[in-house]
């Protein structure tokens, strides 16, 4: 936590600057109307801040705030609670939605202001140039204290936004990995009751129907082979690596086989074997055109 000594301390800030500015005290008293005036005629000739200060009742409260603050300038009175002050001066700024921006145009014309006021009260050049690097000190230590409340305010949303983003991930992540389980389970269910077909594909040859248990066993036996590597490769998802759809496509591809093989064998109609060809042809360029847009060791 930065106290005001520290911060006295950075801008080297002396006791000697404290008094300077004390003795400019009766020319602020006799100003502080008359620069509050001008300030709030500047700002509202911007129509970035102007929208704040339509109520003539907020308007005439701001101008007795902004005076008070004017005279703690040169009050001398430079300890914790003047910092506590400034900080809730900063975070209303942020509260009624006041960009930084227009708050260090604000200081840069009280600052001009106030050299105008001690180039015309103090004819002594040397006095002019102390009074003046003293009053650039405090009203730079102002605008610190000030924007030090908007840089809390945005890390504040983005310390919240990144643990609700990274609660938020963790959970999608979980889920996913919920879900990639039981894919997993339903693969490995799919496959035993592709065993279970190519037994039944089995039954064909011993009854006699030879041709057709062979082709039908050999298309299962594709689909089984295929069948492994998907598992394999969501096996390889769950453990970090990256799914490769060639494999899903060629289940695909090895089930339109396997189909085209008893569709031979049930001698249907031409269009539904020619259907079937086409939609192979088109799968074989999809798998051709993937592989060859992937690493080479992603496609293997």
């Amino acid at each position: 936590m930065v106290t005001i000594d520290d911060l006295k301390r950075h801008y080297l800030f002396s006791d000697e600057d404290t008094e300077l500015l004390t003795s400019f005290l009766p020319h602020a008293e006799g100003n502080k109307v008359k620069l509050a005036d001008d300030l709030y005629d500047y700002l509202l000739g911007m129509p970035e801040t102007a929208v704040l200060l339509q109520d003539d009742a907020v308007l005439q409260r701001l101008k007795k705030t902004h005076q008070t603050w004017f005279i703690a300038l040169f009050s001398g009175k430079f300890d914790n609670h003047y910092l506590r002050t400034l900080e809730k001066i900063g975070l209303a700024h942020v509260r009624i939605g006041l960009n930084a921006h227009f708050v260090n145009c604000a200081m840069n014309f009280v600052r001009q202001a106030v050299t105008n006021l001690i180039r015309d009260a103090y004819p002594d050049r040397e006095i002019r140039r102390r009074l003046t690097d003293a009053t650039e000190k405090i009203l730079d230590i102002n605008l610190d204290i000030m924007s030090a409340s908007y840089l809390e305010e945005e890390l504040k949303k983005e310390f919240v936004s990144h643990r609700l983003e990274s609660k938020l991930i963790q959970a999608t992540e979980r889920f996913t990995y919920g879900l990639n389980l039981i894919l997993v389970m339903a693969l490995a269910g799919v496959s035993l009751s592709v065993v279970a077909l190519f037994a039944w594909d089995l039954l064909h040859i011993f009854r006699g129907d030879i041709e057709k248990g062979i082709l039908s066993a050999l298309g299962t036996l594709l689909i089984l082979w295929m069948m492994i590597e998907l598992m394999g490769n969501e096996i390889k998802n769950l453990k970090g690596g990256r799914f490769n759809i060639l494999v899903f496509i060629g289940v695909i591809m090895v089930a339109l086989i396997r189909e085209i093989l008893i569709s031979t064998l049930r001698h249907d109609a031409l269009e539904t074997q020619v259907f079937l060809a086409g939609t192979l042809l088109i799968l074989g360029i999809v798998y051709f055109l993937v592989a060859k847009s992937q690493p080479e060791g992603l496609a293997r």
